[in-house]
Parts: C-alpha cells; structure tokens; sequence
C-alpha cells in the first residue's frame, strides 16, 4: 500500500468522526476528537494489517470492502469495551458512511484507471 493510501482511508475516518460529533453536538476538541476516533482507526489498521498479509491489492472494491468490514467491526468492538455507544443505528450510519468513502474513493480510481486503458487502445474498424 502507498502513503496515499493510507492518508484518504484516514481523512475519510476522520471525516466520519467529525460529522458524527458535529451532528451530536459534541463540538471539535483535539480530546473529544481523539476519543471517538481512536476505535475506528485501531479498526482501520486491522484492515490494512489484513490487506498487507494477504499481499491484495488496497485499491481495489474488493480490498475497501474488506477495509469496511474491519474498522467498523474492531472500532464497534473497542467502543464496547471502552464503554462508548453502539447502538444499531450508529453501526448501520458507520457502515454506510465507511462503505461509501472507503470503496468509494476506490471504484472512482477503478473507473478512471479503466477509462485509461480504453483510450489507450487502438481503436478498431
């Protein structure tokens, strides 16, 4: 995985947090956002540690999925744990808000790679 990689996974992690404590009325502290934080990307680098072993390739739908599934599981997990909340609605918005910037990032790079390769080919009679 490259270093632009990992800094869109993390923007967009970040983004969550941020809307989901503006949307709440928890105002942006460097604290505050920290501790909401802190799960998610615990959750994204088990993503990333699962991608790495088993030598896929991070840009691919596939791969975001895969991504997905993790930082939302282990980040619910660890809010568990901590005793923050994880009520049904707040894994289903995560899972929707990650899948759709997480794989989204990666089909838009999937169709402009595409595109690519159709200009480059020779156009047949």
């Amino acid at each position: 995985m490259n270093k632009r990689t990992y800094l869109i996974d993390s923007l967009v992690v970040l983004l969550f947090v941020a809307i989901g404590r503006h949307a709440h009325k928890h105002g942006f502290s460097i604290s505050g956002m920290a501790s909401t934080t802190w799960p998610f990307a615990m959750g994204l680098l088990s993503g990333w540690l699962f991608i790495k072993i088993t030598r896929r390739n991070a840009v691919t739908r596939s791969s975001g999925f895969i991504i997905v599934l993790l930082t939302v599981a282990f980040g619910m997990l660890l809010r568990l744990i901590s005793g923050q909340g994880t009520a049904i609605s707040f894994i289903i918005v995560a899972f929707v808000f990650l899948s759709a910037f997480l794989v989204g990032w990666r089909t838009a790079i999937s169709f402009i790679t595409m595109k690519r390769e159709l200009i480059k080919q020779p156009k047949q009679l």
